[in-house]
């Protein structure tokens, strides 16, 4: 069985190679590490390999991991899963990234609850890019408008876009889904060139990462193949 240091360097290299043969910077391209439902010892594995960034969906789970590996420097916590309205304090107060934002109240509240002294939230709004009923995330053209009101909010970031693509959909229909969200990127940055940074696609995972990464994704977020898969549910 590999072990998990032994993942991220399979992931890692995966990376690279589609980095490079998208003929796109060195670097460019960064992996989070999905930790959701995974031990604190399995993060402390991951990050004695040198993995820094984590991906969480669940609060109270994250917040537990994060008192418990607190003693280790320089993690940085994405909160990537739904967000409710009553958890925006907590999410404001713990993490370094949220990839999940879809509406402007929870933006609101997570600028209003942020302390300045923590510097800005990173944060990606999520967009259900293939219009499925069963995913969260607002449409491709609510982002407008919602850029603009985002823009005005002073402790914030807009770093870019995230979106979870059907996988199980055709390859060529998932590289249309990725390619589609660059390109709503690409027309953000054109038209609200004040309103953020707009330099994030946080899109792909363990299947497709390199799709991804040839259609723009600057983040990859991978759980199986870094973690190994998860129990079955009993």
């Amino acid at each position: 069985m590999s072990s998990i240091a032994d993942n991220i360097g399979s992931v890692t290299r995966r990376i690279q190679k589609a980095t490079l043969q998208a003929g796109r910077e060195p670097g460019s391209v960064h992996l989070l590490a999905v930790s959701k439902t995974r031990p604190a010892e399995d993060l402390r594995e991951a990050i004695a390999a040198g993995q820094t960034a984590f991906g969480e969906n669940y609060l109270q789970e994250a917040l537990d991991k994060i008192d418990a590996l607190a003693d280790l420097p320089d993690i940085h916590w994405h909160f990537i899963g739904p967000i409710q309205s009553n958890k925006t304090r907590q999410i404001a107060a713990a993490f370094s990234w949220v990839h999940s934002v879809d509406r402007l109240k929870v933006a609101r509240r997570l600028s209003e609850q942020r302390a300045a002294t923590m510097g800005p939230l990173n944060i990606c709004l999520q967009v259900n890019i293939n219009e499925e009923d069963s995913k969260a995330g607002c449409g491709l053209e609510e982002l407008p408008d919602l850029v603009s009101e985002i823009g005005e909010l002073p402790n914030l970031s807009l770093r870019g876009l995230m979106a979870i693509p059907d996988p199980d959909q055709p390859e060529a229909d998932l590289r249309l889904s990725f390619r589609k969200l660059a390109g709503a990127l690409k027309d953000l940055k054109a038209r609200h060139p004040g309103a953020g940074p707009l330099d994030t696609l946080s899109m792909g995972m363990s299947g497709d990462l390199e799709l991804a990464i040839a259609e723009g994704a600057t983040w990859v977020r991978v759980g199986t193949d870094v973690f190994g898969a998860r129990p079955a549910k009993s």
